[in-house]
């Protein structure tokens, strides 16, 4: 019997090999060509699947994603039921920020994508969803905190969470850069994290 394939698994693959490009060397000369020696396949065969570079670049972007969302939900399964509306938001920004092997990796791909982006804008048509759907997560938590008296009542949800997302990413980029350490950026976000919350809730009445 012809031997059964297995095409997501394939597209993974591929998306794969583009994805340790992105973080070892940076994606602006990445070819389909140099896909396909990473890969160990045939340039026919990552044509098969994607059809042009960006097709591959935003199949791999959405991987990408899955692998972030993955690590955020396996920082929040340890914090156990129900978990605080900080802690979440502390868990979901330290899975983000580069601390380890596997969120350094994560984030210098992320970063290759970055890059590319200011070469190439028209990638920005097809954006990514997981930073909406990051802020949309944490700026729920925020009000959840808000109803329950722990954070100030007078945070804009909306906009302190793209605020939080965007301060650990510029602290991603400044560990990778060499300018701090990740302990170091661990403190610059508690410190902003801590003035979003009250010392004390108030006593139930």
């Amino acid at each position: 019997m012809p031997k059964r394939v297995d095409h997501d698994q394939r597209r993974r693959h591929i998306a794969g090999a583009l994805l340790r490009i992105a973080e070892q060397r940076g994606l602006q000369h990445a070819s389909m060509r140099e896909v396909a020696a990473e890969a160990e396949v045939s340039v026919r065969l990552v044509q098969y699947y994607f059809h042009t570079k960006d097709e591959l670049l935003l199949a791999a972007l959405g991987y990408l994603g899955e692998e972030l969302g993955a690590r955020v939900a396996r920082r929040l399964e340890n914090l156990g039921s129900p978990p605080p509306p900080r802690d979440v938001i502390h868990a979901t920004l330290t899975a983000v920020l580069p601390t380890d092997a596997e969120s350094v990796r994560l984030t210098r791909t992320y970063a290759a994508f970055y890059s590319l982006v200011l070469a190439e804008p028209q990638l920005t048509r097809h954006g990514a969803p997981q930073p909406d759907l990051l802020e949309r997560f944490l700026a729920n938590q925020l009000r959840a905190a808000q109803q329950t008296g722990v954070a100030h009542a007078d945070l804009d949800p909306d906009l302190t969470a793209s605020g939080l997302l965007a301060l650990t990413n510029g602290l991603g980029s400044s560990v990778l850069g060499g300018q701090r350490d990740a302990e170091a950026a661990l403190r610059v976000l508690t410190y902003h994290l801590d003035r979003l919350f009250v010392a004390e809730p108030p006593a139930a009445s």
